[in-house]
């Protein structure tokens, strides 16, 4: 990779590696999960599914305030050598499953289309492999599970988590993504920003009504409205450093009843996504002032409800290293490639302004499949050997972590 230094194969032998049955068990509990899927903060199941698992293999996980998620220590804290934390999201998406395998959802509306049970089951077995060599004597410092829901609820389940303490003693933290443009048996790494802020916006805009036949005398709300939805971005664009890929863009429009009405009131609701910390924390002011530039422009009275979400997902340049490191120490150097800023939004961005971490893109895509899959989408799925890929980068990366 051209931006990280990683060792050549061989040079590090770590234990730690997949059994055959715990393999087997992983998959097993992955599509259990995938044919149970829950929604953000309703992971009850999932909660007391990982719990019992953890607390079977002698550890002591604690569920978290809300009643779902949970976290779990293994080996004891040193206050010199900070946690490293493994983080796993658990909640579903509200889409159908149309995949026809056995093991697909069987709630209606409801799928892990993310990845998400994928996430959960790898951490749970990086920490079944981590307690083994704990009772050891093997893991050189103490590792955190950190499983979390709601990530898809905005502004993520993550701020939640950090307010009940997840966050304290831990020095580093890592995740894995799921992407199905990389085989399973790979990851996409990336220093710096790897995932776009994402926040939701809301704007209605008001004005005296009439017909149709008379706009000069009114306000012509519905032209004001498409007038927002074209002019806004166009507005930011010129008033923002491009490279900071601040954008606007729209998933609802609704404005009118009748063709010969001017409506009183107009609704657009859409997202904003941007590249870099900076222009994110402005951006709330930057839309808001176009928006209001605009829709004067038109004679409309508008209101902006500009909702926060997460901020980009900024990986720390050590702590990426750590995970080349531990992947080639398992699978070589070609086992990972860069990977470019996503524009998806992602709440672990919310542990990284309080701690440095990374995280990687783990590959899912069956090697040689042609099919285009994606995320968020009802045929979802995974490769499942991208388990034991991911087990294994997360338990190299904890014998790998030696800060003094």
């Amino acid at each position: 990779m051209n931006q990280l230094k990683s060792r050549e194969p061989g040079s590090v032998t770590l234990p730690g590696t997949l059994s055959a049955p715990l393999r087997a068990e992983l998959i097993a509990f992955r599509r259990d999960l995938h044919m149970h899927p829950e929604l953000g903060n309703q992971e009850f199941r999932t909660t007391a599914a990982l719990k019992a698992r953890l607390e079977a293999a002698g550890l002591a996980p604690k569920v978290l305030p809300g009643g779902t998620g949970l976290i779990c220590d293994i080996g004891v804290p040193d206050r010199r050598r900070p946690v490293l934390a493994i983080r796993a999201d658990l909640d579903a998406l509200p889409i159908p499953d149309v995949k026809t395998v056995a093991y697909r959802s069987t709630v209606a509306n409801r799928a892990h289309a993310c990845g998400h049970d994928v996430h959960t089951t790898t951490v749970l077995g990086a920490g079944l492999v981590l307690a083994e060599l704990d009772r050891q004597g093997l893991l050189p410092n103490a590792v955190r599970l950190l499983f979390q829901p709601a990530e898809e609820v905005l502004p993520g389940g993550a701020a939640d988590a950090i307010e009940a303490g997840v966050l304290d003693g831990v020095g580093r933290i890592i995740a894995v993504h799921c992407d199905p443009r990389v085989d399973a048996g790979k990851i996409g790494l990336r220093v710096g920003p790897i995932t776009s802020a994402c926040d939701r916006l809301e704007v209605t805009l008001d004005g005296p009504g009439g017909h149709t036949a008379r706009p000069h005398l009114t306000t012509d709300l519905v032209t004001a409205a498409a007038r927002v939805a074209t002019d806004v971005p166009a507005v930011l664009a010129r008033r923002v450093d491009a490279r900071s890929g601040l954008s606007v863009t729209w998933g609802r429009i609704e404005a009118g009843h009748a063709p010969n009405v001017i409506p009183q009131h107009a609704e657009l609701s859409g997202t904003v996504r941007c590249l870099d910390l900076p222009t994110w924390r402005e951006a709330p002011d930057l839309v808001h002032a176009a928006v209001d530039e605009v829709a004067a422009l038109h004679r409309a009275k508008s209101t902006v409800n500009y909702v926060r979400g997460v901020p980009p997902v900024v990986n720390d340049p050590v702590v990426t290293e750590l995970l080349a490191d531990a992947m080639t120490a398992r699978r070589g150097p070609y086992a990972i490639e860069d990977t470019e800023q996503s524009l998806g939004g992602e709440d672990f961005s919310w542990y990284l302004e309080h701690v440095p971490g990374a995280m990687a893109r783990l590959g899912v895509r069956t090697p040689g499949d042609a099919r285009v899959r994606d995320l968020h989408a009802g045929d979802f799925d995974v490769d499942e050997r991208c388990i034991e890929s991911a087990v294994e980068l997360f338990t190299a990366a904890a014998l790998l972590d030696r800060r003094g």
